[in-house]
């Protein structure tokens, strides 16, 4: 044993009651502390058995070991100690005890507890936080009336009480000493009128978003307030507004109308058109600055305000005097941008005008739910687009963008074609289409030489051949996806965005793949008597999608209206049966249709078994049961809780583990399993014969090679987070046999984490 001199070698057992006796060498050369400092009355939660003693030092008397978990509350320190008071019960009386403890076996107690939804209001210029103490600055003031709900109260170390609200998205707390509880009021319906321009907040608050402005003069309706803020229904959006700039307004609104001469108007800025002469009926739309109407009516209402009746869209509109100027020129300044193609959707039956001009000529009335493709923009908002070989303008404020697989310039193509069809495809002429394109890329390929499996499923079931390819050629990039790699599985089915490789089916092999998606395909999406809500046309077809990926489904069709996300998933397998043998309209003209019906096939077998220790949180409750046989709500694990993951069946069945006993559940939907769970440790290996080295580094030594689409145990440190060399670029890992090791995390897919 090496020379210690003076060097003190302590144990950890003195600060913590642990029963070892192993002793370890800390360096430390005393434990006595120094000055004492007097600190706010603070509560501690223990993390370890700890021993409180007479003073702050490991030679003072044991009073008694404080068991871990436990609260304490301290007012002094010194040094690294805490003098703390510690009560418990003993024989039914509560005893409190007084001593010092070492630091480090402390934490701040923070009690969080789920309150039903109450509103408070800032009393005051107020500060919010990131959490609920002021140890951090503040990350957002707001004034005094600004109201917000919360659902969690939180009584921090030092006794204050803060909530939890919600403010511009984020999560932050508001101490409770700034704000004041209220509560919803209901009241009989009343109007009100605008005492000056004001704004519709999303929240009771000025603080929070503004939705819409509301005019000078403008009149609402209200029938529930909180505090000072009521909520109301203005030009189309739902808010609040402050009732000091409001008064109450009582009378109905009159109006006089007076026929003129025809007159043109243009808007001098953003207009908003209504169902009659005020601003409290219904807005029809919102228009562009620079936009030209005829009026041959003007009306004036009991506010004092003047407004104009225009058309607009085929329907009688008002716009208010004081957003347009007269004009008497036959032209206004316009100028024209060339643009990338741009997809729209017209929202109503809307007038193709020969000029960015609502006062111009009508070419004709686009319908509703037609798409069109816009190629330039004027200054006004208006679109030029071509609609049936008429090149006309139409107001931007009637459309919706949007992304679509409707190729627009006719149906004659493999996207359109009766699936139900056979086709003149040759094995060969399949197999060297595959062989052409995969080996391009130096990869290995599951579909080589299985051109033959897609004639004879074709013929078996009922279903065009050159389709069942091309679809297996589409989602499996030519056989060299991770899916069909890992799984057998080439059309990628049984997957979903949220979880694309363990949602996905596993199948024995790739022949039995692609016979069970032509029978599974015949069955649905191609059956016509009882296929179910899948089918919407026995062809290809294609979606249409708005900008937040909301399809539309009157511009949806055939198989992509269900099967798959992407709009132009129809379109990308016409293209490579295209490609594979060009469309013959004259053959598809007279080809019989198979309407045989087929019956779904019976889910495969197949299961996804993950490693050891895979750790995962419940995000709600489970309900779990004792066997898939028995689904006999045997236990329901509650939200927050933690299991160990052990299997995925292709039947959506989960197996998991809860305190060594075994249990099944079907309550998680892979759609969206972040709301169900959240796994801490799966990996998957994305590249085949992946290094398990030594240590974090290519130098290191090599203990094994992976395969591709491994499932791995990434080791986890003690808070929860995953264990990572300094570089951030490794994971240590253990592998089945207990072995640990280091890969890189490049080659690392976090499988619903």
């Amino acid at each position: 044993m090496k020379k210690l001199g003076k060097t003190l070698i302590l144990s950890t057992s003195i600060l913590v009651g642990v029963p070892t006796v192993s002793m370890m060498p800390l360096g430390i050369t005393t434990v006595e502390a120094s000055s004492t400092e007097k600190i706010s009355k603070t509560s501690y939660q223990t993390t370890a058995n700890l021993n409180l003693r007479a003073g702050a030092s490991t030679k003072t008397k044991l009073i008694l070991t404080i068991p871990k978990g436990k609260i304490v509350t301290s007012t002094e320190k010194k040094g690294t100690w805490s003098k703390v008071s510690y009560t418990y019960k003993s024989k039914g009386k509560n005893i409190t005890k007084t001593g010092w403890v070492s630091n480090k076996y402390l934490k701040e107690h923070y009690q969080y507890s789920t309150i039903k939804t109450a509103y408070f209001f800032t009393q005051k210029r107020t500060s919010l936080y990131s959490t609920p103490d002021t140890k951090k600055k503040q990350v957002a003031t707001v004034s005094s009336n600004n109201g917000f709900y919360s659902k969690q109260k939180i009584i921090n170390s030092t006794g204050q009480t803060w909530y939890r609200i919600a403010y511009k998205g984020k999560t932050m707390y508001v101490n409770s000493s700034d704000v004041k509880k209220n509560t919803f009021t209901s009241f009989s319906e009343k109007k009100y009128k605008a005492k000056k321009d004001t704004f519709l907040y999303e929240l009771y608050g000025n603080a929070h978003k503004k939705l819409v402005q509301v005019p000078k003069d403008a009149i609402i309706s209200s029938s529930k307030r909180i505090g000072d803020w009521y909520s109301v229904r203005y030009a189309g959006k739902t808010g609040y507004v402050y009732i000091g700039e409001f008064s109450e307004y009582a009378d109905e609104i009159t109006y006089t109308y007076t026929d003129t001469s025809e007159t043109f108007y243009i808007t001098t800025k953003e207009a908003n058109l209504y169902a009659a002469a005020d601003s409290t009926k219904e807005k029809i739309a919102t228009i562009a600055a620079n936009n030209r109407f005829a009026s041959t009516q003007k009306v004036e209402n009991s506010l004092g305000e003047t407004w104009y009746r225009i058309s607009y869209n085929n329907q009688d509109v008002y716009i208010n005097s004081q957003d347009v100027r007269t004009d008497s020129s036959s032209d206004i300044d316009i100028t024209e941008e060339i643009i990338p193609e741009t997809t729209f959707v017209t929202t109503i039956d809307v007038n193709l005008h020969q000029k960015p001009d609502a006062a111009s000529s009508v070419i004709n009335t686009i319908s509703k739910d037609t798409i069109i493709v816009a190629t330039k923009k004027t200054s006004n908002g208006w679109y030029q687009v071509n609609n049936a070989g008429n090149i006309g303008y139409v107001s931007s404020d009637i459309l919706k963008q949007v992304r679509t697989g409707d190729p627009m310039n006719g149906r004659e193509s493999y996207q359109f074609i009766d699936l139900r069809t056979q086709s003149l495809v040759t094995a060969k002429q399949i197999d060297d289409y595959i062989e052409k394109n995969y080996t391009s890329h130096g990869q290995v390929s599951v579909l080589t030489g299985k051109g033959q499996v897609f004639i004879d499923a074709g013929n078996k079931y009922g279903v065009n051949a050159l389709y069942l390819a091309a679809h297996a050629i589409h989602e499996s990039a030519f056989g060299t996806s991770q899916i069909s790699l890992g799984k057998n599985n080439l059309f990628g089915f049984g997957s979903y965005d949220a979880s694309p490789y363990i949602a996905s089916y596993r199948f024995p092999s790739i022949d039995e793949n692609i016979m069970y998606i032509a029978q599974q395909m015949k069955a649905t999406y191609l059956n016509e008597v009882s296929g179910g809500f899948r089918y919407k046309g026995a062809y290809l077809g294609f979606s249409t999608k708005d900008l937040n990926n909301k399809r539309l489904d009157a511009n949806s069709e055939g198989m992509n209206f269900y099967y798959a996300s992407d709009p132009n998933w129809g379109k990308g397998i016409a293209r490579h049966m295209q490609a594979i043998l060009p469309y013959d309209k004259s053959y598809y003209s007279k080809a019989e249709v198979n309407k045989e019906i087929q019956k779904s096939p019976a889910t495969p077998i197949g299961s996804d078994i993950f490693p050891d220790n895979i750790q995962a949180k419940a995000n709600q409750d489970l309900v779990l049961s004792s066997s898939k046989e028995a689904n006999d709500r045997a236990l329901t694990l509650k939200k927050g809780s933690t299991f160990t993951l052990l299997e995925k069946a292709n039947d959506y069945w989960v197996k998991v583990m809860v305190e060594d006993k075994i249990y099944w559940t079907k309550d998680i939907n892979f759609v969206e399993y972040k709301k169900y769970i959240s796994v801490q440790n799966l990996g998957r290996t994305t590249a085949n014969d992946l290094k398990v080295r030594k240590g974090a580094s290519t130098s290191t030594d090599i203990l094994t090679a992976l395969d591709m689409n491994t499932y791995v145990h990434l080791v986890l440190n003690e808070n929860g987070t995953l264990t990572m060399d300094s570089s951030k670029k490794w994971y240590k890992v253990e592998l089945t046999d207990g072995t640990i090791g280091w890969v890189h995390s490049s080659y690392i897919a976090k499988e619903l984490n």
